[in-house]
């Protein structure tokens, strides 16, 4: 069955927001090609004709406050979704976190989560740091140059402010849940064994062992599904 609700997105609203996550996955220079072909194909999806030429252009913060920041749910709701990819592979980088805090500001949001984050990153900064100091003479700076990211999983109190934030994100417009549904899979991807003549050698861990906010991720996707069951009364069998 086919909803009969409407967006609260205009397509100029949907489309700066695709494209603002886009931006910030393009940010530090690590884009699997697998994940660039699924968020291309779904900004295709919901573009029209005439927006189709700018799909993959960045989106600056003037650009994105224009089309979002007369709401402050739906900029939030950006918010969330922009720290997600940000940080999904379980690293964040000051690339990342400069152009997150442009974007917040932009939206005229408070930046406390994001605080948070940068602590975080500017922590493993000042141990990177030390480690250089203490062998100067082993590495020349060339070699060594200052650490730019943070490796987010052994720091889980850190990001339980930043769980809480993103578990409050409610789903209450059809063209969100659908996206949300497409971005986030039903399963946990890319467990498999490695095996050479018929011994295994190696074994990946599923998405979940290294995405620390995998759980929110799920959760969302959940409510996603719950609402265009319930609310919408949709068909999401194709989802499961």
């Amino acid at each position: 069955m086919t909803s009969t609700l409407q967006s609260s997105y205009t397509s100029q609203q949907i489309s700066v927001w695709l494209r603002g996550l886009l931006t910030i996955a393009w940010a530090d220079g690590h884009f699997d090609p697998e994940e660039q072909h699924l968020i291309t194909s779904l900004i295709n999806q919901e573009l029209t004709a005439a927006d189709t030429s700018k799909a993959l252009d960045p989106v600056s913060p003037a650009e994105l406050a224009e089309a979002l920041g007369q709401d402050p749910a739906q900029a939030e709701n950006f918010m969330r979704m922009a720290v997600m990819v940000a940080i999904a592979d379980g690293v964040y980088s000051f690339c990342e976190d400069e152009l997150l805090f442009r974007y917040c500001q932009a939206l005229g949001l408070k930046t406390e989560v994001l605080e948070v984050l940068r602590t975080a990153l500017h922590e493993s900064e000042t141990e990177a740091e030390a480690a250089q100091s203490v062998q100067p003479m082993l590495v020349s700076s060339i070699e060594r140059p200052m650490q730019s990211y943070v490796n987010l999983q052994p720091h889980p109190t850190v990001l339980q402010p930043v769980r809480d934030w993103l578990d409050k994100m409610d789903v209450q417009d059809p063209k969100i849940a659908h996206f949300l549904c497409k971005l986030i899979p039903s399963q946990c991807p890319f467990e498999r064994d490695i095996n050479l003549f018929g011994r295994t050698i190696a074994h990946i861990p599923p998405l979940c062992k290294l995405n620390p906010l995998y759980d929110q991720l799920v959760g969302l996707r959940f409510r996603a599904l719950s609402y265009l069951a319930d609310t919408c009364s949709e068909d999401i069998s194709s989802y499961c």
